[in-house]
């Protein structure tokens, strides 16, 4: 039955018959096509934890010494993530564009949570478990805070509302990418673990970051397309490809470290204007 509201000449319906069309929807018409970019994203995570299983880690225990394997299957993993981030840059530019459904913010922290949050963690305990140089205990602590922090931030940035265009703390795709790139750096376990965590810390901070919009994010998919280019001629051994990824690596990370040096530089600036903006209107 269907009660008419005299005034507003809105119809009522029961609870139940709600749930029971929302019940009798088809999935692909509950889900828009930013959300299935969404779900892209988190079956990319999924296969770089395959990868990094299969490809690294199961060699590793089983003795083999096939190394071009372990190479393959770790490029392959990254590029994976890689393109979890292009998938993520492009759902929120369809969702702005076209339409995002209700689930839209909640499968997207999910998404980001495997991709950015699960995967570079797991890369960090195999690498722990695989180097002949890395402790695998110390290595699993380190994987554990990436994936706290990108918990915590992944919950913080649902919780609090920053200004336009900007982000607080590091976003976790582009955590995830310097966490990735301080490992393939192929450093010693010391600096690298040191590295790690600073990233982590990163992400929870309240350092801001500008959003990927416009010419920043045509920068960010020639960034990722210009790495995959990277990892690919590392895979496949091709003349120079090691030197090219480690530069490119390099790159990576001082990208991470540069970015909160000049954010908090143009705090301290607008600290010291706004006080000075204060002593002139309190003068006479």
């Amino acid at each position: 039955m269907t009660v008419i509201d005299p005034d507003t000449q809105a119809g009522w319906v029961p609870e139940s018959e709600c749930e029971d069309d929302t019940e009798d929807m088809p999935l692909s018409l509950r889900l828009s096509i930013a959300d299935t970019l969404t779900l892209g994203n988190a079956t990319c995570g999924f296969m770089a934890v395959y990868f990094t299983t299969t490809g690294i880690l199961i060699p590793h225990l089983t003795g083999s010494d096939e190394s071009g394997m372990a190479r393959h299957s770790a490029a392959t993993a990254v590029i994976l993530m890689l393109l979890a981030a292009v998938f993520d840059l492009f759902d929120g530019l369809v969702a702005r564009k076209l339409r995002s459904s209700p689930m839209g913010a909640e499968l997207d922290n999910l998404s980001d949570l495997i991709s950015f949050g699960l995967a570079p963690a797991y890369f960090v305990l195999v690498y722990g478990m695989v180097a002949d140089d890395a402790y695998q205990r110390v290595s699993a602590l380190a994987a554990i805070v990436v994936l706290l922090a990108v918990v915590l931030r992944l919950a913080r940035f649902s919780c609090v509302t920053m200004k336009d265009g900007m982000f607080q703390g590091m976003p976790s795709p582009f955590g995830a990418l310097t966490v990735v790139s301080i490992v393939l750096l192929e450093l010693p376990f010391v600096p690298t673990l040191l590295a790690i965590i600073g990233v982590a810390w990163l992400m929870v901070s309240r350092v801001e970051y500008p959003k990927p919009r416009g010419v920043l994010a045509v920068a960010m998919l020639s960034w990722i397309v210009a790495a995959m280019g990277l990892l690919a001629a590392w895979a496949f051994d091709a003349p120079g490809g090691h030197l090219l990824l480690q530069t490119g690596c390099a790159l990576q990370v001082v990208l991470g470290a540069v970015i909160p040096l000049f954010a908090t530089a143009r705090r301290v600036n607008t600290f010291r204007d706004n006080r000075r903006e204060a002593r002139a209107a309190q003068l006479p």
